[in-house]
């Protein structure tokens, strides 16, 4: 019978295959339905955790290649030795589970295989902008040893920290043709005994994004950049955005000065000859947003801060 495989899914049962004691591993169906779905004739992962890949390519007839940082392969600076077909990969996200010392015993990796894993372990990094750059170094490699028409199978999560809320798929590297994303729903999470405070929206999915070499040298890349963006500058920013950001950004009541002082030398301004009256007559033509104190100044409705 031909594998269905949809854009969600969900493995209440993990099934056989690797650890479950080894924390952040995934259900061995997954993998099954990719390689059942795909049918590639091989399988590689560059970060096996505890061999569930082994386990679901063995159940599927399919030869397997499986390396890790407890075992003497450092994805960040080893040579990758195949040319594969199909690559399935599950980076740790971020410092939410710690490997190298807490999963496995550093000290015996370090005299076995003459590394610290510690220093190479994209789990011991720690700040978010340098695991993002670390976890796309590892992408584009992982992607450049792909043989034309080979696939990347990469699952990743959603991470909260102190209110923020860091997206893995959000800011990887895109190489190549993006062919599928899958919904994958989690079970039996340990953040699912926690108790949160505040207006915390419980993450129970993980992303699986699969991305398809289709040429040899020359492929495109998606790449996300963080900028700051002024709304004094936007194009698409409404005079009456700008001026409301304006008197929030003051806080108190302001002179009309004050408001065209805040913008003149900004784009808004700029491409408009008559910004000055543009101004003005923003501020009287939105009354339920702009008020007009007896001395002249400006500042916000109550509410439409």
């Amino acid at each position: 019978m031909e594998n269905v495989l949809t854009s969600i899914v969900s493995y209440p049962e993990r099934g056989e295959g690797g650890s479950n004691r080894y924390r952040g591993n995934c259900s061995p169906k997954l993998i099954e339905d990719l390689l059942g779905f795909f049918k590639p004739a091989e399988i590689c992962d560059y970060m096996c955790g505890s061999g569930t890949t082994k386990a679901a390519a063995d159940k599927m007839g399919v030869v397997s290649h499986l390396y890790d940082l407890h075992s003497g392969f450092d994805l960040m600076n080893s040579d990758i030795p195949e040319r594969p077909e199909f690559i399935f990969w599950h980076p740790p996200y971020w410092d939410i589970i710690k490997y190298s010392g807490v999963m496995y015993n550093a000290d015996e990796v370090k005299q076995r295989y003459g590394y610290d894993p510690t220093q190479h372990d994209l789990s011991c990094i720690a700040t978010w902008d340098e695991f993002v750059s670390a976890m796309n170094f590892a992408m584009m490699k992982q992607f450049a040893a792909l043989e034309k028409g080979g696939r990347m199978a990469v699952l990743m999560g959603d991470i909260k920290k102190k209110g923020r809320l860091y997206s893995m798929i959000a800011e990887i590297a895109k190489p190549g043709t993006l062919e599928n994303i899958i919904i994958k729903a989690q079970h039996n999470c340990v953040s699912d005994r926690t108790q949160y405070s505040g207006r915390f929206i419980p993450i129970l999915h993980e992303y699986v994004m699969i991305v398809r070499k289709d040429g040899a040298l020359q492929y495109p890349v998606l790449l996300t950049a963080r900028k700051k963006a002024d709304i004094r500058d936007m194009r698409c920013a409404t005079w009456r955005d700008v001026i409301a950001e304006v008197l929030q950004q003051y806080g108190h009541a302001v002179s009309l000065v004050e408001i065209y002082q805040s913008v003149e030398s900004h784009r808004k301004a700029q491409s408009n000859k008559f910004w000055k009256e543009k101004v003005r007559q923003t501020l009287h033509r939105y009354s339920d947003s702009f008020r007009q104190d007896g001395d002249g100044t400006w500042m916000l409705c109550k509410g439409a801060a």
